[in-house]
């Protein structure tokens, strides 16, 4: 993983400078306290980089959190793949963090390689193992990634290696589809999506994952957690936890947010038609 982190560096000397149109626009549309996204996968063809960078151009905040799975190594590894709309996002971030947003970046697995700088600052962007985010309401919500949680993961890496080339492998066939869709008026459709709501086995999976992972943020003695890594998000109290996955920006495009009077919602962004963004919000809220 120390390979992929010295090719990360030949572009580093180029983020320094904001782009010509990296400047923040005047006409902000809301400010939140604190953004939280993950599972970005800079470094493949499925990261939907620019929408990404418009959603962060239209809501700074006072924290923002990278909860893994930002860069992906394990892609990067296998074939070199990073655009100038990539180049962009790692420029926003960057910028965030020198005027005055507290940038912190939690690796998931993907991203391993960062984890080797945990507890250091990379252009003013803290490294950390974990965090534990305090709301404004006083809340302790404690962020992780989500992977130490996920067997695959950690006891057949073997198998979690075939199951992200198979998911690379659905995610270039779920483009060519629906290039043909849009070629019919049809709307969009993720297959990987349908799959993952349909299994058996990973609708288990699923269950299984956030149900673990709340429990230990009980056991801890947190309020909440916010999590990613699956790539579903949701919101949900588990046995008096609050359950927070703040989903992707592969195909969801979604991000979990905290309003200035601490409350957290999920929100999900659409790119309209005419080339701007509208902001759709998710209808499930924070529960009481």
């Amino acid at each position: 993983m120390r390979t992929t982190f010295d090719a990360l560096g030949t572009i580093l000397p180029q983020l320094g400078a904001a782009a010509p149109h990296e400047a923040d626009d005047e006409a902000v549309r809301r400010r939140y306290r604190t953004v939280f996204i993950s599972d970005l996968h800079l470094g493949t063809p499925g990261c939907q980089a620019t929408a990404l960078l418009q959603f962060l151009k239209a809501h700074p905040s006072d924290y923002l959190y990278l909860v893994g799975d930002i860069v992906d190594g394990w892609q990067l590894r296998r074939r070199w793949y990073w655009p100038q709309a990539h180049n962009d996002v790692a420029q926003k971030l960057l910028r965030s963090a020198r005027k005055g947003c507290r940038v912190i970046y939690v690796p998931g697995n993907h991203d391993e390689f960062a984890r080797q700088f945990v507890n250091h600052q990379f252009g003013g962007i803290e490294v950390l193992e974990e965090a534990v985010h305090v709301a404004a309401d006083g809340r302790q919500l404690w962020v992780i990634h989500g992977d130490y949680f996920d067997g695959v993961v950690q006891c057949a890496k073997w198998l979690a290696y075939l199951g992200d080339n198979l998911y690379e492998f659905t995610l270039k066939l779920n483009r060519h589809l629906n290039n043909l869709r849009g070629r019919l008026g049809l709307p969009y459709w993720s297959l990987s999506a349908y799959l993952k709501h349909k299994v058996k086995k990973a609708l288990n999976y699923v269950t299984d994952f956030e149900t673990a992972v709340a429990h230990e943020a009980r056991r801890r003695g947190h309020q909440g957690v916010v999590c990613g890594h699956i790539h579903r998000a949701e919101m949900r109290e588990i046995d008096g936890v609050l359950y927070c996955n703040d989903g992707d920006w592969v195909e969801s495009r979604t991000a979990l947010v905290e309003h200035f009077d601490g409350r957290l919602e999920l929100v999900h962004w659409n790119p309209s038609l005419e080339g701007g963004t509208m902001q759709d919000t998710h209808t499930k809220e924070e529960m009481a």
